[in-house]
C-alpha cells in the first residue's frame, strides 16, 4: 500500500479512503469467508472491519505493515463475530454433520480446496484456519477464543480429519 495514501487515509481524506477499500475489500472479503458461511455475517464483518482500519489508522505505525494489520483487524471480527453468535460451542457427533451434502463431483484442488472448509463447523474451521492458515499457535488460539489449548488441539484435529474424509471421498 501507498505511504502517501495511508496519509491521506489518516487525515480522513474520503477520496483515499475509498482507493484503500477499493484495493483491500476482496482480499478481506476472502479473509471473512474463510472464518464465516452466511454473506450477511461477511458484509457486516467486512464493513465493521473497514470502519476499524480507518478509526485506527493513526496507530499503524509501519505503513509497509498495513495489509498484514488489516487482516489481523478482519481475522479478530471474525472471530468475534463467532464468539457473539456462540458458533465455537459445537458438538464433535459426526452424524449431526453432512459433509457430504452440496460438494459436488470433481472439485478443482487449487479452486476450491478452501471451499471444503464451509462443511466444517464454524469452530472448527475457525480454529483449522488461525493454525494451518494463519499460522498461530495453540496456545494463542486458546487465548483469542477463551478456550483451552486442549480443546483448540482436539477441533484441528477433527478439523483435518474431516477434511481427509472430504478429499477422499471425492478422489481428490
Amino acid at each position: 500500500m501507498e505511504r502517501e495514501l495511508l496519509l491521506e487515509c489518516q487525515r480522513n481524506d474520503r477520496k483515499a479512503q475509498r482507493k484503500v477499500y477499493e484495493k483491500m475489500a476482496g482480499r478481506l472479503y476472502s479473509v471473512c469467508k474463510r472464518y464465516l458461511k452466511n454473506d450477511e455475517d461477511i458484509e457486516e464483518v467486512l464493513a465493521d472491519t473497514f470502519y476499524k482500519i480507518f478509526t485506527k489508522i493513526g496507530q499503524l505505525q509501519n505503513p509497509d505493515t498495513f495489509e498484514a494489520w488489516a487482516k489481523r483487524i478482519a481475522v479478530n471480527e471474525c472471530l468475534q463475530k463467532l464468539r457473539t453468535d456462540k458458533a465455537l460451542f459445537i458438538s464433535l457427533e459426526e452424524n449431526q454433520i453432512g459433509f457430504s451434502e452440496g460438494l459436488s463431483e470433481h472439485i478443482s484442488f487449487e479452486k476450491d480446496i478452501l471451499s471444503l472448509l464451509n462443511f466444517l463447523p464454524e469452530g472448527c474451521r475457525a480454529i483449522f484456519n488461525l493454525f494451518a492458515i494463519e499460522g498461530y499457535p495453540h496456545k494463542e488460539i486458546a487465548s483469542m477464543l477463551s478456550i483451552s489449548e486442549g480443546t483448540s488441539k482436539s477441533q484441528l484435529n477433527f478439523a483435518r480429519k474431516k477434511l481427509q474424509e472430504l478429499l477422499v471421498n471425492q478422489n481428490i
